[in-house]
């Protein structure tokens, strides 16, 4: 039985390499938009058979990077189908390095969503929201100076506010504004900053805190224009 837990495993490790592998070549720009996938050296560089690059490539496929077409064969999409809604995908891009506008396009997203979320926070915060809130801001204001522990507290404020929201939407888009506001954040901080955000990010716990539905989507408005001011 251990044999075929051990087989199964190592499966799925040879599995996932394959994924990774062949996404990486794919997002970091070895192969560009419509090429078509060289499926025998793909096979020999990465190691594996054709039925584990079969596979592979039917991942990717369902995550818009790899399409297929009579004739033309396994081919990259283009970059504007690739599901960044999908973590991998996203993590994946993180991971070769992303243009400034990338970020620009981040912020967007959130200025469409956090103040939102804050709102429907200040109604339906529970005393768990308002402790991992409060916890956050106090990480944030013990290691602002160091760039490790203000990231991670950044993550876990806005995380918090999201998961505040009580809308399963919205949470769930943590998986995609989250990552993405790591690096932003590391940048930042490497860059160095002028502003303390410990204020900014105080005045939005206080609005949901006191269930002030204006209140907390203004200063949410608020906290994100100082990001913009300090965008990578």
């Amino acid at each position: 039985m251990n044999r075929k837990v051990d087989g199964a495993h190592a499966g799925r490790g040879v599995h996932k390499a394959a994924v990774e592998g062949l996404a990486r070549r794919i997002v970091g720009g070895a192969y560009s938009e419509g090429d078509t996938l060289d499926q025998p050296a793909l096979m020999a560089e990465l190691h594996i058979s054709q039925a584990v690059l079969r596979e592979a490539i039917e991942v990717l496929t369902g995550k818009g990077l790899l399409g297929a077409r009579q004739k033309r064969g396994t081919h990259v999409r283009p970059r504007d189908d690739w599901n960044l809604l999908d973590t991998d995908v996203l993590r994946w891009k993180l991971a070769v390095g992303v243009s400034n506008d990338f970020f620009a396009d981040l912020l967007e997203l959130r200025r469409s969503i956090e103040p939102a979320a804050a709102s429907l926070a200040a109604v339906h915060r529970t005393d768990e929201d308002l402790a991992a809130l409060d916890a956050a801001l106090a990480a944030m204001r013990a290691g602002w100076n160091d760039a490790v522990l203000a990231v991670r507290a950044d993550a876990s404020f806005h995380t918090a506010l999201l998961t505040a929201s009580h809308n399963r939407f919205f949470a769930q888009l943590r998986r995609v504004i989250i990552p993405v506001l790591i690096e932003r954040d590391r940048r930042v901080h490497l860059a160095g900053t002028t502003e303390d955000p410990v204020d900014v990010h105080a005045a939005v716990f206080e609005r949901v805190r006191d269930q002030d539905v204006d209140g907390a989507y203004m200063a949410t408005l608020e906290l994100l224009d100082m990001a913009m001011r300090h965008h990578p």
